[in-house]
């Protein structure tokens, strides 16, 4: 069932509970309980960087580190820090259930695409999360794109078939708590954020900025919470902890 979120509010407050932490830092937990452990990756940062970097391990096709995102219609509001709102919020809905890895908590760092996925290799992440909004030069493109790394790529092949596994699971619950409009599960094997990975991971394109009605509502707080509330139901219904202990 569709929801109804009035897109007239910007509100775009954040609560968070946990005290700030060094970025790549794991939230801590008092018991003992193996958890989960999701690295969020928030999409761009305030300054593009334009250098070169491999597209993947040992390639000769180069692309810059990150680009620049794109930037509400309505709101003006840069993709950056829509994209660490969600994050951040994000973060503290999954800190009970799961452990968390943050790529970025700040919109002033200079992190490249290839160092953001070694981030989560090197916390041997279960899944990386990364968060992005969309552009379209048809202001009347609209709807939410889920993608996930190729099979067909010997880079992204290894993570693949899990990284669909768990996406279908979560798409289907943010479209159900959101009432967005799904534009597919796609698969991309030319995105270096992809191809530098060893963990599974997914893309969740939140909606278009360059839609003035979605990027409104993107910037509502009640339709953030509901994108959050998505993922995380769609992370516990996918099963984790039975999925790691039956080696899935």
């Amino acid at each position: 069932m569709n929801k109804t979120i009035s897109s007239e509010s910007t509100d775009t407050e954040v609560s968070i509970k946990q005290e700030p932490l060094a970025d790549g830092e794991l939230l801590k937990k008092t018991d003992n309980v193996k958890k989960p452990l999701i690295c969020i990756e928030a999409g761009h940062q305030e300054k593009a960087n334009l250098e070169l970097e491999p597209t993947a391990p040992g390639s000769k096709i180069m692309k810059e580190k990150v680009r620049g995102g794109t930037q509400g219609v309505q709101t003006k509001k840069a993709e950056y820090q829509l994209n660490l709102e969600v994050a951040m919020m994000l973060e503290n809905a999954l800190a009970e259930d799961f452990d968390v890895v943050m790529v970025r908590r700040t919109n002033d760092v200079d992190i490249s695409n290839s160092e953001r996925a070694m981030i989560c290799n090197d916390a041997e992440a279960d899944l990386m999360i990364r968060l992005h909004a969309d552009g379209n030069e048809n202001s009347q493109v609209k709807g939410m794109t889920f993608i996930y790394p190729s099979p067909e790529n010997e880079y992204t092949k290894p993570v693949a078939e899990k990284s669909k596994d768990i996406l279908e699971v979560v798409a289907q619950d943010i479209i159900s708590e959101t009432g967005a409009k799904s534009r597919g599960i796609i698969p991309r094997g030319d995105l270096t954020g992809f191809n530098w990975l060893k963990v599974p991971s997914i893309l969740i394109e939140m909606g278009f900025m360059t839609n003035k009605e979605e990027d409104v509502l993107l910037s509502n707080a009640e339709y953030q919470r509901r994108i959050v509330a998505g993922i995380k139901k769609g992370l516990i219904n996918y099963d984790f902890i039975n999925n790691m202990n039956s080696g899935q």
